[in-house]
């Protein structure tokens, strides 16, 4: 595969936090690249874990190991500790990004305590 989502720089960063290692317990894993790769790959084009192209492995595979290291808070640590450097010098936010559900256009709710006292008073 030719083209990666990470650079070498980002991969050296991420790569000692990451299970499978050499002197890790249980197995060695085969490419952890490959499957940072894949999981990327999935987070940016948005597409569901049966498109995800060959070149990846097998999707089911691929997803089963991103489930495991989910479940191990894998992921939670990593994003951790990306966060600490976190430069927010470049935030773009904008009606395409963050949309609002369409009944949350601010009118006030109808509750059935309004709805009895309008029976009430009339």
């Amino acid at each position: 595969m030719a083209r990666r989502n990470l650079r070498n720089d980002q991969w050296a960063r991420i790569e000692p936090m990451l299970p499978g290692k050499a002197g890790d317990r249980g197995r060695t894993a085969k490419d952890n690249r490959l499957f940072v790769d894949a999981v990327l790959w999935i987070a940016r084009a948005g597409a569901p874990w049966r498109d995800l192209p060959e070149a990846f492995g097998p999707w089911n595979s691929v997803y089963k190991r991103f489930s495991r290291w989910s479940n191990a808070g894998v992921w939670h640590r990593v994003f951790a500790e990306l966060a600490k450097d976190a430069d927010f010098e470049e935030v773009f936010l904008d009606s395409t990004i963050v949309r609002a559900h369409q009944h949350a256009a601010g009118a006030p709710k109808k509750t059935a305590a309004k709805r009895s006292a309008a029976r009430v008073a009339d």
